[in-house]
């Protein structure tokens, strides 16, 4: 019996070590049921009331799953900036640590939300609504002055009140 316990484990071990090497190396998950975090429009309420207590609120900087661009049943858990609220869900932008001169991609330096401590940029183009349920964890806060910075690009393409 213990022999078909330690193959039953092993195989299990495999299995799981499949998966997250396909995962960590593709950074692409399923995901079929209603995704954390959903590309919005407007409507949104801006504010910066971080506070770091278990809670997600505007201005830090969460994890949360964001589904891809080009196919919304794929995506990753990723830091996302909370800007504001939108209803029950908080509103947030992805950050990216892959910096580009664009002019949707605002630089938010460094901070706790990242272990590499890598420069993040917020993708300001796109707008998600986060289930505040379904955040994995605070990472940090961001401070005003950055805060600010992504608002302004924010407010430059999207339609929000301060």
């Amino acid at each position: 019996m213990a022999g078909l316990i330690a193959k039953l484990s092993r195989a299990v071990r495999r299995a799981t070590a499949t998966v997250s090497n396909r995962e960590r190396n593709t950074g692409r998950v399923e995901r079929r049921e209603r995704p954390t975090a959903r590309p919005v429009e407007s409507g949104i309420r801006i504010a910066y009331s971080p506070q770091l207590d278990g809670d997600p609120d505007p201005g830090e900087v969460v994890w949360t799953w964001v589904p891809f661009e080009d196919d919304p049943t794929l995506g990753k858990d990723r830091p996302v900036v909370i800007i504001g609220r939108r209803g029950d869900d908080l509103s947030g932008v992805a950050l990216t640590s892959k910096g580009k001169a664009r002019d949707d991609y605002v630089e938010v330096g460094t901070g706790d939300w990242d272990g590499r401590h890598r420069p993040s940029y917020a993708k300001v183009d796109r707008l998600l609504d986060v289930d505040p349920g379904e955040v994995r964890r605070e990472g940090a806060i961001l401070n005003r002055r950055q805060f600010d910075d992504v608002i302004e690009a924010v407010r430059r393409l999207h339609d929000v009140a301060r």
